[in-house]
């Protein structure tokens, strides 16, 4: 099981960790909200916790609840700028549809 990062996300990742003091990685997970069910989460880890499951991508080291991993599973984290927008996107084949708005998914 595994989330992949794009360079640009990678990038964008590394670069907002050094200007933090502290900070080992990030978690990306996922909670109940919104029209769809679910939503995705990104938080800055600053201190392991041993029931995630852990693994480095593009030089970012990322954690997983075990409980989030079957709905992001093969996902793939990008990280994309238009005009005066910039933001994560996430690109996950377990999907099935997500709100108008974009907020959040369903699988």
């Amino acid at each position: 099981m595994s989330i992949a990062l794009t360079e640009a996300a990678a990038f964008h990742i590394r670069k907002s960790l050094a200007a933090r003091p502290q900070g080992i990685g990030i978690r990306v997970g996922v909670r109940t909200t919104g029209c769809s069910g679910m939503a995705y989460t990104l938080e800055f880890v600053d201190v392991a916790d041993p029931t995630d499951e852990s693994y480095e991508e593009n030089g970012v080291r990322l954690f997983v609840s075990k409980k989030d991993l079957p709905y992001l599973n093969g996902t793939c984290l990008d990280f994309k700028k238009q005009g005066l927008n910039e933001g994560f996107d996430f690109i996950n084949p377990n999907e099935s549809a997500r709100c108008g708005c974009g907020e959040s998914f369903t699988v």
